[in-house]
């Protein structure tokens, strides 16, 4: 499916299993039953489809971002492909146009140049950020996600840090306390210029000038800047930036 679920029957009944690929046998368990359609997890993998490869991230079964790495990236893109036919086949009926084929990427990884890190406590009491699990708010802990750039692991580095040293919390969703709730890093692939975006629910960032300090010796850095959220709620980004340092934009091509 579009989510990454492999699909079966039993019986007239469709089967969404998470975790299978197309080509997959497999012994499936019955989750959860509705109307017409199923949801199955994985019992045993029979027999492994021949596009089935192993995920290079080691987050990829919990983190809620991916859901296609343990295919390989040409199967991939053959399943795209037959995703856009089949929906112009729905729209257009026997008239659909042909689709050209995908052109794939030559690495495809490390292409995002945008990404938003949660922030928030481990259950043993550390400072962490990461990516929310599959339909839920609790972080998985990963400051290098392979889709991303390089500089994300290092800001993130450089913030929880100074997070740690200056006695600074994350945001609570349950309470609305604490006060770092994501880190937003952008990248312009062909200009070099990285932006911080600190997202806090209030209007300061204590000792703001020493993380500044430390930041500024990113190559590339252009801007730094706090974006202030107090709402209880899931939009990630408030209507008020402040600028710390450097440009309130980057460029790019």
């Amino acid at each position: 499916s579009t989510s990454g679920e492999g699909i079966g029957r039993a019986e007239s009944m469709v089967v969404f299993v998470p975790g299978t690929v197309p080509g997959d046998t497999a012994d499936v368990e019955i989750a959860e039953v509705k109307k017409n359609i199923a949801r199955g997890r994985v019992a045993e993998l029979v027999r492994p489809s021949a596009d089935r490869t192993e995920p290079l991230c080691p987050y990829f079964v919990r983190c809620g971002g991916c859901t296609l790495q343990n295919m390989t990236y040409e199967a991939q893109l053959r399943l795209k492909e037959k995703q856009l036919r089949d929906k112009l086949e729905r729209i257009y009926g026997g008239e659909a146009p042909a689709p050209e084929p995908i052109i794939g990427m030559e690495e495809p990884f490390r292409y995002r140049n945008k990404a938003q890190f949660p922030v928030g406590m481990s259950k043993d009491g550390r400072i962490i950020a990461g990516f929310y699990a599959g339909r839920t708010h609790a972080i998985i802990e990963c400051e290098d996600c392979l889709l991303g750039v390089e500089e994300n692991r290092v800001i993130l580095d450089l913030v929880l840090e100074h997070m740690k040293e200056y006695h600074i919390r994350p945001y609570e969703e349950l309470t609305g306390k604490g006060l770092v709730r994501h880190v937003m890093i952008r990248k312009g692939f062909a200009t070099g210029a990285v932006m911080v975006c600190l997202i806090v629910n209030g209007d300061s960032l204590p000792h703001a000038d020493a993380l500044v300090e430390r930041l500024r010796t990113i190559r590339g850095m252009a801007s730094i800047t706090l974006n202030i959220n107090r709402e209880q709620t899931n939009v990630i980004m408030g209507r008020e930036i402040k600028l710390l340092w450097g440009q309130p934009y980057i460029e790019d091509t």
